[in-house]
């Protein structure tokens, strides 16, 4: 090695150091931001179809269009469940007031609860106990009350740090989306830079996943949400609000909304009329089965993914990664499926022909 060699090599060595601090550097700026930007870019993907329309109807005004998109983001992240949670203090709040002035009264339990397995008698039991002597209830379960309470409590906290970084996850999608154009060639240019040549078509397939999977996920959850929330408000029941936020948290979890549902059937059965119990059971069990259908459809629709490999991302991605999982999962099983895929189809003597011939 000459010394030329030597010092291009010494160049080579400086830059890709410098390259590497910087690139350390702003790894290290944004990593405390990363959840809040990943859900921007996620908001802005998924909701960037509804902006370019606006924006056309409006003139092409760009920037008026992401300000009322995004003022509208606020009001629907923030509005429904802050009111869900107040109501939700405010019961908590009234019931402890019937409990410490000894005013709270407790319907008798439900005729078919003592016959449930395992927990029936003693869920009877302690009904009994609560419905005839508060006192003694209370401070024989007073301990189990408290430690469920804190939970609930540590819970609303952690709900209202959320609706925070989800507010400022809707101002920046909001600031992304002007740009949008220019944001997408650019992503496009780097993922023909890293999986050429089928980069450009990797970042086309993840925008297609993540516009289904919020349909077919948060939007059907929040249908199915929206629905029962109806049902048990014409059903004249006082925490609708709070368990339909309940109900689309679970949804959106893919746990489903059986955890509310069938204690809701369970009392209403024992609570209501024989005819209000089968209208309201009628009404219930078809929108608790409606996602079994609407996911896949919503979710399969345009893409070239098979959906079980989209499933998989969305249910692996919530076990390993949370709510944001939901869209990175798929995302990655996809873009890596297809990898697979085209490294399958290559047929390395052919491949070694046409290095051959260039």
């Amino acid at each position: 090695m000459d010394g030329m060699d030597e010092r291009r090599l010494i160049d080579l060595g400086v830059r890709l150091l410098f390259l590497g601090l910087f690139a350390f550097a702003a790894f290290t700026i944004i990593l405390p931001l990363s959840g809040i930007v990943i859900w921007a870019i996620i908001l802005a993907v998924a909701i960037y179809p509804l902006f370019d329309w606006l924006q056309s109807k409006l003139g092409e005004r760009r920037g008026l269009a992401a300000t009322l998109i995004t003022l509208l983001g606020l009001g629907l992240t923030i509005g429904p469940l802050w009111a869900s949670i107040s109501g939700l203090a405010e019961h908590i709040a009234t019931l402890s007031g019937k409990v410490q002035n000894g005013t709270l009264e407790i319907p008798a339990p439900p005729e078919g609860l003592k016959d449930i397995p395992v927990v029936g008698p003693k869920a009877t039991e302690a009904w009994h106990l609560f419905n005839s002597n508060m006192a003694v209830a209370l401070e024989r379960y007073g301990s189990v009350i408290l430690e469920f309470a804190s939970t609930i409590g540590g819970a609303v906290a952690g709900i209202g740090f959320q609706l925070l970084a989800m507010a400022l996850s809707v101002v920046v999608m909001g600031m992304m989306l002007p740009p949008g154009p220019k944001l997408g060639a650019m992503t496009q240019t780097f993922g023909n830079r890293v999986f050429a040549p089928k980069g450009g078509e990797f970042v086309k397939m993840a925008t297609a996943t993540v516009r289904n999977v919020s349909r077919g996920v948060l939007g059907v959850a929040a249908l199915q949400a929206g629905g029962m929330g109806i049902v048990m408000m014409l059903f004249g029941i006082d925490a609708a609000g709070p368990l339909a936020v309940v109900i689309l948290i679970l949804g959106i979890l893919q746990i489903g909304p059986l955890l509310v549902v069938i204690p809701l059937l369970i009392w209403a059965w024992g609570a209501m009329g024989f005819g209000a119990a089968l209208g309201f059971t009628a009404l219930m069990i078809p929108l608790t089965l409606m996602d079994n259908f609407l996911r896949p459809i919503f979710i399969a629709k345009g893409l070239d993914t098979p959906i079980l490999v989209i499933l998989v991302g969305v249910l692996g991605g919530v076990l390993s990664s949370g709510l944001i999982g939901i869209f990175i999962g798929p995302v990655i099983l996809s873009v890596f499926y297809e990898l697979v895929l085209a490294w399958m189809e290559t047929d390395p003597a052919k491949a070694k022909t046409q290095e051959g011939d260039a």
